[in-house]
C-alpha cells in the first residue's frame, strides 16, 4: 500500500438508491419533479426579494442567501443522481468524487450556520422591533452572511483534505447515490479512525453549537412573545418563527442523524434515506414553507404576478 495521497483508484462506481429498473424509472420522474420545484421555488424567491423593495430588510436578506444555498446544495448531487437513474454504470471520477464531498459539505454547513444567524435576526426583530433596522444594519447582516459562508468553506475544506489524502486501492463501489465521507472511508486502504473522529467531533461541535444557539434564541423569543398583548401581533410573530423552526428541525435533525451516529455496516442505507430528505426534499419544501406562512412574501408574489402579467 502506497502511503500519502497516491491512489490506484481513478474512479468510483455509485451503487445509487436501487438497482431495480422499474423503481429507478419512477425515481427518475419523482426526483426530477422535486429538483425542478427546488429550482423554480428558490429562483422565484431570489428574484422577488431582489425586485420588491419592501423586502429589502434583514430577514429577507438571509432568506435570499438561503434560496441561493438551496439551489447550490441540491445541485451538487441531484442532477447526477437523476442522470444515473438512466444508465447502468454510475461512474464518477476520483476528482469529481472529492469535489462532491467538498461542495456538499460546504453548502450544507453554510446553511446550518445561516439558519442560526436567522434565529438571531428573529430574536432582534421581536425583542427590539423599534431598533431592528439599527441593530441589524447592513454591516451586521453582511458580516453574519460572510461568517456563515466562510465557516462552511473551511469546515468542508478540512474534511475534503483529510479524505483526499487517503489511499484508495480498491474496491471502488460507493454505497450511496453521491460521494459522501462515511461511505468513502469504508473503501480506504488504511485505518480511518482519525477521519471518523474528526467527522464526529468537528461536525458534531458545529451542529450542536448552532442548534443550542438557535434554541437559546427561541427561549428568549418565547419570553417576548408571551408579553405581546395584541393577539394579531403574537400570531404574526409566531408565523415567522414557525417557518424558520420547521426548516431548522428538518435540516439539523437529518444532519445529526447522518453524521453523529456510530458508523455500522447497516447504517449507510439509513444515511441514504436521510440524504434524500435533506438534498432532494428539503430544498424543494423551503420556498413553500417560507411563502405559505409569510404574508409579506405572498403580497410581494401577487404584486410581481400583477406587474408582469399586464
Amino acid at each position: 500500500m502506497i502511503p500519502g495521497n497516491q491512489t490506484t483508484v481513478t474512479h468510483f462506481i455509485l451503487l445509487g438508491l436501487t438497482d431495480v429498473a422499474e423503481v429507478q424509472l419512477t425515481l427518475f420522474f419523482v426526483v426530477s419533479l422535486f429538483y425542478l420545484t427546488t429550482l423554480i421555488g428558490n429562483i422565484s424567491i431570489f428574484i422577488i426579494i431582489k425586485w420588491d423593495r419592501s423586502l429589502h430588510i434583514p430577514m429577507y436578506f438571509f432568506l435570499w442567501n438561503l434560496s441561493i444555498l438551496d439551489i447550490l446544495y441540491s445541485s451538487v448531487a441531484v442532477p447526477k443522481m437523476i442522470t444515473d437513474f438512466l444508465v447502468l454504470e454510475k461512474k464518477i471520477s476520483f476528482g469529481g468524487c472529492i469535489s462532491q464531498i467538498h461542495f456538499f459539505h460546504f453548502f450544507g454547513s453554510t446553511e446550518v450556520v445561516l439558519l442560526t444567524a436567522m434565529s438571531y435576526d428573529r430574536y432582534v426583530a421581536i425583542s427590539k422591533p423599534l431598533r431592528y433596522t439599527i441593530v441589524m444594519n447592513r454591516k451586521v447582516c453582511l458580516g453574519l452572511a460572510m461568517f456563515s459562508w466562510m465557516t462552511g468553506f473551511f469546515h468542508s475544506l478540512l474534511h475534503t483534505l483529510m479524505t483526499a489524502k487517503l489511499p484508495f486501492c480498491g474496491p471502488n463501489l460507493v454505497n450511496h447515490f453521491f460521494c459522501d465521507i462515511k461511505p468513502l472511508l469504508k473503501l480506504a486502504c488504511t485505518d480511518t479512525f482519525v477521519n471518523l473522529k474528526l467527522l464526529n467531533i468537528v461536525t458534531g461541535t458545529l451542529a450542536t453549537s448552532c442548534l443550542m444557539f438557535t434554541f437559546l434564541s427561541y427561549a428568549f423569543i418565547s419570553r417576548f412573545i408571551l408579553k405581546i398583548r395584541n393577539s394579531g401581533g403574537r400570531k404574526n410573530a409566531l408565523s415567522t418563527c414557525t417557518a424558520h423552526l420547521t426548516v431548522v428541525f428538518i435540516h439539523f435533525g437529518t444532519a445529526i442523524f447522518c453524521y453523529l451516529r456510530p458508523t455500522k455496516l447497516d447504517s449507510l442505507d439509513q444515511d441514504k434515506a436521510a440524504a434524500v430528505l435533506f438534498s432532494v426534499i428539503t430544498p424543494a419544501l423551503n420556498p413553500l414553507i417560507y411563502t405559505l406562512r409569510n404574508k409579506d412574501m405572498k403580497r410581494a408574489i401577487k404584486r410581481f404576478i400583477k406587474r408582469f402579467s399586464l
